[in-house]
């Protein structure tokens, strides 16, 4: 098939873009950066927007910017790509490098945006999960002025966000994880590039002898990621050992609700959540 008729725009300003969304939000315009998601569905006609605005011309949607703090600001045309290498030197750029590898294709990641895909909100994006444990914070601008929104606040349920119809995500903001932070991702998807069926993304500190500042989230189990506060309590203050992750394991697994289909129902789903957390905990600190 191919794409319903749009009228396309190529704003060269972040100005002139919110300006196109301004007056087209009401004609359900679309933004297109990487358009890994949204050019297929506009293929198959699920998705039919009359106004494309396409934002790759904007030179300053394309970079990243690590302040004083360690915070990193990824900008709306970051391509996935720019993670195969730490971005940031502690902890958190070497997180992102990791998960990269787990994003689709390499030659999908040269093209895809991180923002994209948090726009897109896909239960099964990597970086929607990574966006909910480390609660980063989402920069909307609109021609109303700009607002931040919290990572928890930001999903709203399958592939649905708080982004409004008017408002461009101009940038995804990380605060920096402490040099002694150790983290552990696992996915689990029939094939290598596949959606993934379960995530799961741990990070905590050993301070002591025992576990600090613990975050553990889980992904494409349900509508959206999220951290699981009752495997987190679990390990908070609490010495690393095999049984301790097997506990904190069994609580993510008991805690999600899963998505279900004709292949994969809720056991099964479950059963993959209680893994990947275990496997993700094993990976950030061997016990």
């Amino acid at each position: 098939m191919k794409a319903a008729a749009f009228e396309y725009h190529a704003p060269r300003s972040v100005s002139a873009a919110i300006e196109l969304l301004a007056r087209h939000a009401d004609a359900d315009a679309r933004v297109l950066a990487g358009g890994q998601s949204l050019v297929p569905a506009m293929a198959l006609r699920v998705a039919a927007p009359a106004h494309l605005i396409d934002i790759n011309a904007v030179e300053e949607l394309g970079g990243l910017a690590l302040d004083d703090n360690g915070h990193l600001a990824v900008r709306a045309c970051v391509r996935h790509a720019a993670f195969q290498r730490p971005v940031e030197p502690g902890p958190l750029g070497n997180l992102l490098s990791k998960v990269v590898r787990y994003i689709a294709h390499y030659p999908i990641r040269t093209r895809g945006t991180m923002c994209g895909s948090l726009a897109n909100a896909d239960p099964a994006s990597e970086w929607c999960l990574v966006a909910a444990t480390l609660e980063a914070e989402l920069i909307a601008i609109s021609s109303r002025g700009s607002r931040s929104i919290r990572a928890p606040d930001w999903f709203r349920g399958l592939m649905t966000t708080a982004l409004q119809p008017d408002e461009l995500l101009l940038e995804a903001r990380f605060r920096a994880l402490p040099s002694d932070c150790v983290f552990g991702f696992q996915e689990f998807s029939r094939r290598a590039g596949d959606f993934a069926l379960a995530m799961a993304l741990v990070t905590f500190r050993v301070h002591g002898g025992v576990i600090a500042d613990p975050r553990l989230g889980v992904g494409a189990v349900e509508p959206s990621p999220r951290r699981i506060p009752r495997a987190e309590q679990i390990l908070r203050g609490a010495k690393p050992s095999r049984e301790l992750y097997e506990e904190a394991a069994k609580a993510s697994a008991e805690a999600v609700d899963p998505l279900t289909d004709v292949r994969y129902d809720a056991a099964y789903r479950r059963g993959l959540t209680r893994t990947m957390t275990l496997r993700a905990l094993n990976e950030a600190w061997p016990a």
